[in-house]
């Protein structure tokens, strides 16, 4: 088995620092099991296991760095893999941005681990495709999916007497399904730390509708629209914005967040004030871990409150040559919803088109957010509060700053890509072309 208990793994790494002799050494130890299954043509294509483990040794000669890997734990290994790192520190140039690792922290129990997540079988991966499988073929419909589930440990300890330990478990579940005639497709993406809070059978169904709905697309014209976007859409986007908000870069003027003339726009109303996003690594449908890669320890923040800037991610480097504390990036984001429903935000809509998610997405001007992208797997036009014909598919040109200036509606949060994320609805997107494909 490649997961180490705390114990075991703080021994191992105990014994590796003590084979060091540079002025700092840092080490990452993890391991994981995974499984997974993939299906298409409505057919088990492929299922399997993994068993990794690595440990990293980071060497230190005053701002000369090695690095070195290894995935055995003898006693001999342990040696030999310091030795290398600091043979390689000691032939690197100086790193100008060098910091050096922290002292001991005190880090809040996570709730990232469920041992129903670490205990599933092969037979619960092939029970999952069969969800998917029967109901696509009853319907004419062929499903593509894939199901990848794991359970893993994070360590970090250093020579001036910092260790930091996390075990987690994730499920991430994603599949498409296409009109036999091939001209409708539906998808659907489902995750979550707990397997108990994942349904196979209603995920593969509504990629089911969402398939038959999407048959025979119509072509509108490309312009501005009212869009109702689904979570997975909205967190395409929004994800760039949550990595955006990097003290360094606004600083150094390459952001969104830059001030003209200098300065950031921190404390600045930079979206609509309904909108609140914050981190919680303890948020129980989001759980994350309570350490950085850096050691420091992760807290709930709040990043935009009534549409305010509130936090910036700092860097320990960055934050010492500013004079702030350090603040690391969230391993989750939440955005605030609201009581409405999918089929509330329909009802309301007089002229409208729903999208389902987005897809390859691409950046168009950092300094202001613009991504360029299209729409995928079942884009449908809305008519007096009702679905009336699934359309073409988009290629759109859009900032989600100027989206989340201009949101009408906040629905209902469901858990995307480790985040929650509402249901939106946006006036004013942007369409600039149409595309054929389905």
């Amino acid at each position: 088995m490649a997961i180490f208990s705390k114990e075991e793994a703080k021994k191992i790494m105990e014994k590796a620092l003590s084979f060091s002799t540079a002025d700092s050494c840092e080490i990452n130890m993890g391991g994981s099991e995974s499984g997974n299954i993939r299906y298409a043509r409505n057919t088990v294509s492929t299922s399997g296991h993994q068993s990794n483990q690595t440990l990293v040794v980071q060497a230190s000669f005053g701002k000369k760095t090695g690095t070195a890997t290894i995935d055995e734990f003898t006693d001999a290994a342990l040696e030999r893999v310091v030795k290398r790192a600091e043979e390689l520190a000691k032939l690197s140039p100086e790193n100008p941005e060098f910091m050096e690792p922290l002292g001991p922290q005190q880090y809040a129990d996570s709730i990232t681990y469920q041992e129903s997540t670490a205990k599933i079988t092969p037979e619960y991966r092939a029970n999952v495709a069969e969800k998917s499988i029967t109901p696509a073929m009853k319907k004419e419909v062929t499903a593509a999916g894939f199901l990848d589930d794991s359970a893993g440990f994070s360590a970090l300890m250093n020579s001036k007497g910092l260790f930091a330990y996390n075990q987690s478990t994730n499920l991430d579940f994603t599949v498409t399904m296409r009109t036999n005639d091939g001209t409708g497709s539906g998808w659907v993406t489902r995750d979550y730390n707990d397997v108990n809070k994942f349904d196979a059978a209603e995920a593969s169904q509504i990629a089911i509708e969402k398939a038959l709905m999407s048959r025979e697309a119509k072509a509108i014209e490309p312009g501005k629209y009212t869009v109702i976007l689904e979570p997975a859409a909205s967190e395409d986007l929004l994800a760039n914005l949550f990595y955006s908000l990097n003290a360094r870069t606004a600083d150094e003027g390459r952001s969104f967040m830059s001030k003209e003339g200098g300065g950031t726009k921190l404390g600045q109303q930079i979206v609509d004030e309904r909108v609140n996003i914050w981190s919680d690594p303890l948020n129980p449908l989001v759980p994350s871990s309570t350490w950085n890669g850096d050691g420091l320890p992760v807290t709930k923040t709040s990043w935009i409150e009534n549409g305010v800037a509130k936090n910036l991610a700092y860097s320990r480097y960055w934050a010492e040559k500013q004079g702030v504390e350090p603040v690391p990036f969230p391993g989750n984001a939440i955005m605030d919803g609201g009581s409405a429903s999918l089929e509330d935000m329909i009802k309301d809509t007089k002229k409208g088109i729903l999208v389902t998610r987005f897809w390859y997405i691409r950046t168009v001007d950092p300094q202001t957010l613009l991504y360029t992208g299209l729409t995928r797997d079942g884009t449908f036009y809305i008519e007096n509060g009702r679905i009336k014909h699934p359309i073409k598919n988009f290629r759109f040109n859009e900032s989600p700053i100027i989206m989340l200036n201009n949101l009408e509606t906040l629905g209902q949060q469901v858990r995307v890509n480790g985040s929650l994320i509402p249901y939106m609805k946006i006036r004013d997107f942007t369409f600039t072309s149409l595309s054929d494909a389905v």
